[in-house]
């Protein structure tokens, strides 16, 4: 006769055996894939063909494309930026004659953010200080039009059009954008050959066209290489109107308060003034950017005053109204990390 202990002890031992199997089994199928990236049949820049058949270029953009499609928090950032910035650069491109695809120049360069270089070029086109100041950018403590996404994107088509006539390629003029355009020319002269992808360039220039056009290829086939982005993850340009000055303003956060909105508002949108005064000693004529809908809000028409519910959040307010989560943080001086109390009245605009 068994033992009943021992039965029992048996028992619990297949069961748990029985238990880990399936576990790991589980385990084992929700463990994702990392696979390689296919290499797209055709590639080019600016309508100009870059030579994908050839063993060397297929690697060198086939580590732009794998380090941009991995690193999918920084890439996903970008293609939700795109919309919004996009719309701004593109018509300006298209008025001086510079082909569409250099608004990925943009992205490469700055990722679409008024950042700040260690060389200390600045903006979306990461401009040098010199380079902006010879490009009729002005410059100085108060003001730094680099910050300015719309002349800074004309200064930058103005060099990039001085590149293209002194090498008569557009992907020439981007690596000149990266490397200075006598640099290039040196290069040229010294290996004799005159094409981007036949020179042996510094390791950052060598690099440059190739992420570029990663990123062109991401952002415009998103869906291929796993970026799932619905029309609402798309960040959105607010809708502004324009105020002229021609004179000096002794507090900016003063004015801001003067014309319905606050310091941060202002800045945002007019990220060029860099202090708290612009002097304008010679009356010099500034256009300001102030969101239309914080300005129809001030005034009064119609809106949705929603009250929070407990533990309500505003991404969940966002859903319930269909309007982008930035459009609401505008509307009601919120902060995105900010928890909404009960009973809070939150304006929306319909």
């Amino acid at each position: 006769m068994v033992n009943l202990n021992t039965t029992i002890l048996f028992i619990i031992c297949l069961l748990s055996n029985t238990i880990y199997t399936y576990a790991q089994f589980e385990t084992n199928e929700s463990n994702y894939n990392i696979y390689a990236v296919n290499t797209p049949v055709n590639l080019s820049f600016a309508t100009e063909k870059t030579p994908i058949y050839q063993l060397d270029i297929k690697e060198r953009f086939d580590k732009e494309i794998l380090i941009n499609t991995y690193w999918q928090s920084k890439t996903i950032l970008l293609i939700k930026r795109s919309k919004k910035y996009f719309s701004i650069i593109e018509p300006i491109l298209k008025q001086h004659n510079i082909p569409d695809d250099f608004k990925y120049l943009a992205v490469a360069e700055s990722g679409l953010e008024n950042v700040t270089s260690p060389s200390g070029a600045k903006g979306f086109w990461q401009i040098l200080e010199k380079t902006g100041i010879e490009l009729g950018l002005e410059i100085n403590n108060e003001i730094d039009e680099r910050y300015h996404i719309e002349k800074s994107t004309e200064a930058a088509c103005q060099y990039l059009q001085k590149a293209y006539n002194t090498f008569g390629n557009w992907t020439l003029a981007a690596a000149a954008y990266n490397m200075g355009i006598y640099g290039l020319q040196e290069s040229i002269n010294t290996q004799k050959v005159n094409s981007y992808y036949d020179l042996m360039l510094n390791n950052e220039t060598y690099r440059y066209v190739f992420r570029i056009l990663a990123l062109k290829e991401i952002i415009e086939n998103h869906e291929n290489y796993g970026f799932v982005i619905n029309r609402n993850d798309y960040y959105e340009s607010l809708q502004t109107y324009s105020l002229e000055i021609n004179t000096s303003i002794e507090s900016v956060a003063d004015f801001a308060l003067a014309k319905n909105v606050n310091y941060k508002i202002l800045k945002q949108f007019n990220p060029w003034i860099r202090k708290n005064t612009i002097s304008n000693a010679k009356h010099k004529q500034y256009i300001l950017k102030l969101p239309v809908e914080k300005h129809v809000f001030l005034n009064d028409l119609d809106t949705i005053k929603h009250i929070c519910k407990s533990r309500e959040n505003i991404f969940e307010i966002a859903r319930k109204y269909d309007v982008a989560v930035e459009k609401i943080l505008l509307w009601n001086d919120l902060l995105p990390s900010e928890k909404l109390k009960k009973n809070r009245k939150i304006i929306i605009l319909k």
